[in-house]
């Protein structure tokens, strides 16, 4: 096991509260290391709390890391980026931390990276100071993509936002770090599919191979959406706040919802306005939101093994349980009678 290097060389671990210059600087001998195919897992060791690193190698370079961690103590990460950096895709589900910049004027000195939101980012030979916090867990996703591995797409004139395209083509050693804002209710199941990946082997590849690409794909569309929105008008802040009404109608009549003319009355805001108003709060259609909110409210009910298919399919809104097993196919790609035995044998 030693003989594989599976922890990053640039990358040191200090503890400041220490007492003890010794023990500030953390040894990777602590750490205790587990390969399964094409995955890798580091447990983190008694001392600095719990939870483990996941790295899962895919395609051509392409990697997702999972790290979910509670530390017992501030832990900082000093890193020293190379000038072979891939291109990452980082979601933070929970926890938050704060980085700190040395000698670059791209990028802010300080900041900090929160819960519920994503970065997209190439920090080539880059020096960074991150400091995780020990009052709560620190939950992420990561993927890495070579900075090549988009090369084959480049054909196309408009296959990606011009500062993608910049860097694939033209610019290796550009450095950005853009935050793209909240989660949204497609991305967040995107993670949880990646947590709860239900196949094996070479499916398991194919199937976090296509989730990697489907959050990249979202984060350059979500960089050329955010470009448009600066130069259309945005909606008023009380239009915002009759769109939030709508989404809590939505919630509450879940099992009744009104048509999309009856939401506009019952709110008094324009069709037009509360489809933009979803699409810029949410990332999503109205009715896209409603079936984003019955598949997630789904998952939960079903791991409750007393309840059937059946029952929780009427509890979410949908009077055929057939129609039910497809939507929730669609989303998940496993049946819920599936996904409801894989929870079970967790």
């Amino acid at each position: 096991m030693k003989d594989v290097n599976v922890f990053d060389p640039n990358t040191t671990i200090v503890l400041p509260n220490q007492p003890i210059t010794s023990k500030q600087i953390v040894d990777f001998d602590e750490f205790t290391v587990q390969f399964q195919d094409n995955e890798t897992i580091i447990n983190l060791p008694q001392r600095l709390g719990k939870g483990y690193n996941r790295s899962i190698q895919l395609r051509d370079g392409l990697t997702i890391e999972i790290i979910q961690v509670q530390l017992a103590e501030v832990m900082y990460l000093q890193r020293n980026h190379e000038k072979n950096f891939p291109l990452v895709a980082h979601f933070y589900l929970a926890g938050n931390s704060v980085v700190e910049t040395f000698k670059t004027k791209e990028i802010d000195p300080k900041y900090t990276k929160l819960s519920g939101k994503n970065y997209l980012y190439h920090l080539p030979e880059l020096s960074e100071l991150e400091q995780w916090p020990c009052d709560t867990e620190i939950k992420l996703i990561s993927v890495y993509a070579p900075v090549d591995y988009f090369g084959c797409f480049c054909q196309s004139e408009n296959f990606a936002p011009s500062l993608i395209k910049q860097l694939i083509t033209g610019d290796p050693d550009l450095r950005f770090h853009l935050s793209l804002g909240k989660n949204t209710l497609k991305i967040t199941e995107t993670l949880q599919q990646i947590y709860q990946c239900p196949y094996q082997g070479v499916i398991k590849q194919i199937y976090l191979e296509s989730k990697a690409l489907e959050l990249f794909a979202w984060q350059f569309n979500c960089m050329d959406a955010t470009k448009s929105e600066k130069k259309a008008s945005q909606l008023k802040k009380e239009d915002l706040e009759r769109v939030k009404y709508a989404q809590e109608i939505l919630v509450k009549q879940v099992l009744d919802p009104p048509s999309l003319a009856q939401l506009s009355r019952q709110v008094s805001l324009n069709e037009r306005k509360l489809k933009q108003g979803f699409r810029q709060l949410f990332g999503t259609t109205v009715f896209g939101y409603l079936y984003n909110y019955r598949m997630q409210q789904a998952q939960q009910l079903l791991a409750d093994n007393n309840l059937s298919v059946a029952q929780v399919s009427q509890r979410v809104g949908y009077t055929n349980p057939e129609a039910f097993c497809m939507a929730f196919r669609r989303k998940f790609g496993v049946s819920p009678k599936t996904h409801q035995k894989t929870i079970s044998y967790k």
